[in-house]
């Protein structure tokens, strides 16, 4: 597919959402009068993110003092049958990140309450979904449509049928979605970012979420080198984190 075939066929799907308006009219400003955005302060990031940067082993023996390495094996089945999902699937995603953080970060906090923005194949919801079933706990997560490649029905294709119980999806941009789930439940014990890569998106994103997550609770973002707002949020609220490298990029996490 073109490019402009991808854009006008994006722009059809949005269109005969009105749900989604919000979403296109925010879209078209930041791909216009906002370009700039999506990279703002990112060089002096991850200079800072090198500087402090461990492995995902490291973060969490020391954050939680747990030892990961029982993840892959005790779920060896699951993490098998999900990757053979994901090669199934005809729709391109973002594959899994760091799940043992996420599902450890769960372990930890005890969750029973989790909001993610961000889903594709649903790597980092079967993370958090294989924790929280043991507590009967749920899982709200905030997905923007696939509108360029119809694509909605394959989003978190990867989870299996018997976690699905303890999942609420919420199928808008953050803007939309968060509020509905804040609604739904408003304070929470793991929060994990994965959605709007811009600079403002990330800001208003990360103040919303850390209103409502309790004391004693674990933030998660991935992706904090594409730009300066994870460090600036941090700096901004003296919140100490730490930063986790991996696959060659960075993740930001700090308890609450």
């Amino acid at each position: 597919m073109s490019e402009i075939s991808s854009v006008l066929k994006t722009l059809i799907a949005y269109l005969k959402r009105p749900d989604l308006y919000p979403e296109l009219r925010r879209k078209i400003i930041k791909n216009t009068l906002q370009r700039r955005n999506a990279f703002k302060g990112k060089e002096k990031t991850n200079s800072w993110a090198a500087s402090k940067a461990i492995s995902q082993k490291e973060a969490i023996s020391k954050l939680f003092g747990l030892d990961m390495d029982s993840f892959r094996s005790t779920y060896a089945e699951v993490l098998k049958n999900s990757e053979q999902k994901q090669k199934e699937c005809p729709i391109k995603m973002g594959g899994a990140g760091a799940l043992e953080l996420i599902y450890y970060a769960c372990e930890f906090a005890k969750a029973k309450n989790v909001v993610e923005t961000g889903v594709a194949y649903g790597w980092s919801s079967l993370a958090a979904l294989l924790s929280l079933e043991k507590r009967k706990g749920t899982l709200y997560s905030s997905d923007m449509p696939y509108l360029a490649q119809d694509g909605d029905r394959y989003v978190g294709c990867i989870v299996p049928e018997n976690l699905k119980p303890h999942w609420k999806l919420f199928r808008f941009a953050d803007k939309e979605s968060l509020p509905k789930i804040f609604a739904d439940s408003p304070v929470f014990d793991v929060v994990h970012y994965d959605s709007d890569k811009s600079y403002n998106g990330r800001f208003w994103a990360y103040n919303e979420l850390y209103k409502h997550l309790k004391t004693g609770g674990i933030f998660i973002s991935d992706d904090i080198g594409d730009n300066s707002a994870y460090q600036d949020f941090c700096e901004q609220n003296n919140l100490k984190t730490t930063v986790v490298e991996y696959e060659g990029k960075y993740i930001g996490i700090f308890v609450k």
